[in-house]
């Protein structure tokens, strides 16, 4: 079963992917005239603006929820699986992913504001809605929606379940079982409780998690600081080629380096516009903005921090497309977060593999309760007539927390394999359409642009915008 995974996994993230997700990155920057540098006061500013309402959630609970998706295995796992098959250059193209992909993140996020709706009392969004009813296409829609709530329940947990289940057997010596138990019963908890425990529970924990992990990083860059420009310059001779141990392996170091910022930071991929859309605002553009700075801060500053902890401490293996070795720095440690936590070992023996398995639980925990949240917005989608979505949406948390405790106990290698194939097939789904899209997001962000040359707080008029099919926005005019 693994072989015919990675079998339909070699060709949705074939070459053209990679181009599609770095292509669609430029565009965007591009047409905006790089947003993404432009307004990131406003971004920095709009983050801590807005209030919460009885349909929507605040700016920055939108913007936690993000990041929980945004922010989990992926930024320690996966930023060691990705100098383990494509060396220290791969690292160069996260962060090239994360620039461009911030203006993608902008676009899909917009687009998920304009075209929401109020389902079951609260706001929905995202590409199933903004397929329809930007593009007129109810069964792209439909497909988009089934793909990504069957991913977001059976294909993405297993992925953080697992790496939280082998950092903790490292660390503290709990069989995997015991953790894949305790960890599908806090996430029942908390997913019974519906999108506003969902939004607490993430408001409270995502600047905590987030803030301890980099504090750690950033004691170790500075008893590592005169390596600083000798890491920087590995990175990006390892990037081009021009590297004497990894510059044999650059198809590689692009190839994982996007594949793994794609699966860190979700710029693209459809599954942060979710969120997006569940925010209060009076404007699309402004959680838009909100979104984009999630990219820099999952991928610019959590996902380097992980890479310079590693690199500085030489606690990597790197593997060549032949099968052979490269660097053997660690014999008998496995690609992932086994790196992280030999790294933070090196500086702090008593406490690294501890501290690495406790912030990788709250990472990945708190992305596995953002995916159910994903789930359900596809299937209000899905149901809108429907009379029985209780019962799906019970389903739906079954074949959840089935899934946590089912990739707590199966190898890593086919937790990965499952999630990558759910990031791929959703991601050529969603950029695809945002690409079809770009004319209604264009056009808020015009209207936007032009408001604040006036000087005014922007406001949304969607019929001012020339952007039609907007449920929620024709009220506020």
């Amino acid at each position: 079963m693994e072989q015919v995974i990675n079998s339909i996994n070699s060709i949705v993230w074939s070459h053209a992917l990679i181009l599609l997700c770095l292509g669609t990155g430029v565009y965007f920057s591009v047409v905006t005239r790089f947003v993404q540098l432009r307004y990131l006061r406003d971004m920095v500013r709009l983050l801590f603006k807005g209030q919460s309402s009885e349909k929507g959630v605040s700016s920055f609970q939108a913007f936690a929820i993000a990041v929980a998706g945004r922010v989990g295995t992926g930024n320690i796992a996966g930023v060691a699986t990705a100098i383990a098959m494509g060396g220290p250059g791969s690292i160069f193209w996260m962060w090239v992913m994360a620039f461009l992909g911030s203006a993608s993140a902008f676009i899909e996020s917009v687009l998920a504001q304009i075209y929401k709706e109020t389902k079951d009392g609260h706001y929905r969004g995202g590409p199933a809605f903004y397929i329809e009813k930007g593009l007129g296409m109810k069964k792209y829609a439909k497909v988009f929606a089934l793909v990504t709530a069957i991913s977001s329940v059976a294909f993405f947990p297993g992925v953080q379940s697992n790496t939280i289940a082998s950092s903790m057997e490292h660390a503290f010596q709990v069989p995997v079982a015991y953790t894949g138990i305790a960890v599908t019963i806090l996430v029942g908890f908390i997913i019974i409780g519906g999108v506003r425990r969902i939004g607490r529970t993430a408001e409270i924990i995502v600047p905590f998690m987030a803030g301890a992990y980099l504090l750690m990083a950033l004691v170790i860059i500075a008893l590592n600081y005169t390596q600083i420009p000798s890491v920087f310059s590995l990175i990006v001779r390892s990037a081009f080629g021009a590297d004497a141990i990894f510059g044999g392996i650059v198809g590689s170091a692009i190839s994982w380096g996007v594949k793994r910022g794609i699966y860190s930071n979700e710029a693209g991929l459809g599954t942060a516009p979710h969120a997006a859309a569940a925010a209060e605002t009076s404007h699309p553009v402004k959680q838009g903005l909100v979104q984009s700075f999630s990219v820099y801060l999952d991928t610019l500053l959590v996902c380097t921090a992980t890479a310079f902890m590693i690199l500085f401490t030489g606690q990597y293996n790197v593997a060549n497309a032949d099968d052979g070795i490269l660097a053997q720095n660690l014999p008998g440690v496995a690609a992932g977060s086994g790196f992280t936590q030999s790294a933070v070992d090196v500086h702090f023996p008593s406490l690294g593999a501890g501290f690495v398995a406790v912030s990788l639980f709250l990472f990945a925990f708190t992305t596995i309760i953002a995916y159910y949240y994903i789930a359900e917005t596809n299937l209000s989608f899905l149901l809108r007539k429907g009379k029985s979505k209780a019962a799906i949406y019970k389903t739906a948390q079954a074949i959840l927390l089935v899934s946590v405790f089912y990739g707590s106990i199966k190898t890593a290698e086919a937790a990965w394999a499952l999630g990558d194939l759910g990031v791929g097939i959703v991601a050529w789904l969603n950029i695809v359409a945002i690409i079809l899209l770009r004319k209604p997001a264009l056009k808020a962000f015009r209207d936007y642009e032009q408001q604040k040359k006036a000087g005014v707080d922007p406001l949304f008029d969607a019929e001012k915008a020339q952007i039609a099919n907007t449920t929620e926005w024709t009220k506020k005019v």
